[in-house]
């Protein structure tokens, strides 16, 4: 039986894993584009999101994103499969760009390269992602990782909070807030992720901190559904003791092994802006 490849576990930047669980799993990351007047810049390479904002609050513009072309991807991959390793990557969900497809094309190129959509954005992909690096690390080879995280897409719990819907509006990026009207900026909605799309949940009246104190409590309600390994709390922008506070708040609601904080990147944060902060998790059965 021929030996199976090294594994290497490859990501685009929209996951948001922070420096930390890069370093922690051994995770190359391909940035995707940013787009600020007339000049493009790399994701977490060049461009912050507190670049993004103040562009923003300059010009009265939002920046825009790029895909990563089928020709980028092939580059970063081929590093990877010239070294003899395979690869699992993940990408935004291919509702939201066309990365996945560009990825999957650059893919039928390469031998050994396990494309997965994550259907999800920010660290609702990057559970995948670290699930995938603990397989990894148990040995199994890219095509059973692959295997296994794809039947998990469906489980992950991602959501946020949205304390001015200014850039999501302006944006577009989320036809059920556009539908919405201009009533709505006056409410701090949950955007969850389901089937690989944004849509519009519980509505919430009321300070930001407070909202997010009870979307705590009702996101982590159901305990037996939860896995408890680990839970992101990722923020764009939010104050740093608010952010504590409502990492304190999880790790008090469950029991969870790890939680993980950390802040979303360029490409998330020019869709959302500031103050938006969310609780994402893995569910044991597939969201309703």
């Amino acid at each position: 039986m021929a030996q199976s490849k090294p594994v290497m576990i490859t990501s685009d930047s929209t996951t948001d894993l922070g420096e930390m669980l890069i370093n922690r799993y051994g995770i190359k990351i391909l940035p995707l584009g940013v787009v600020l007047g007339d000049k493009v810049y790399a994701d977490g390479i060049d461009i912050t999101p507190d670049d993004i904002y103040a562009y923003h609050d300059r010009t009265g513009q939002l920046a825009k994103t790029t895909a990563t072309n089928q020709a980028e991807h092939l580059q970063f991959f081929k590093q990877f499969t010239d070294e003899g390793y395979a690869v699992v990557h993940f990408t935004i969900s291919s509702g939201f760009s066309s990365t996945y497809a560009n990825a999957c094309l650059a893919a039928e190129e390469l031998p050994d390269v396990h494309v997965v959509d994550t259907q999800n954005l920010s660290t609702g992909g990057g559970l995948l992602v670290v699930a995938a690096a603990e397989l990894a690390k148990s040995g199994k080879d890219a095509a059973e990782i692959a295997e296994a995280v794809r039947e998990i897409v469906p489980n992950v719990d991602a959501s946020f909070v949205v304390d001015n819907l200014e850039y999501l509006h302006k944006g577009g990026r989320c036809s059920a807030v556009a539908a919405l009207g201009a009533n709505l900026l006056r409410l701090k909605p949950c955007i969850e992720v389901k089937n690989g799309k944004m849509g519009v949940g519980k509505k919430y009246r009321g300070k930001y901190d407070a909202v997010l104190r009870e979307y705590v409590a009702e996101r982590l309600a159901d305990q037996d559904d939860i896995q408890l390994d680990r839970v992101f709390v990722t923020h764009a922008g939010c104050d740093p003791k608010l952010v504590e506070e409502i990492a304190a708040l999880v790790k008090k609601t469950l029991p969870f092994e790890e939680v993980l904080v950390t802040r979303a990147g360029a490409t998330i944060s020019a869709h959302c802006g500031a103050n938006t902060l969310g609780v994402l998790f893995i569910r044991k059965t597939p969201l309703k």
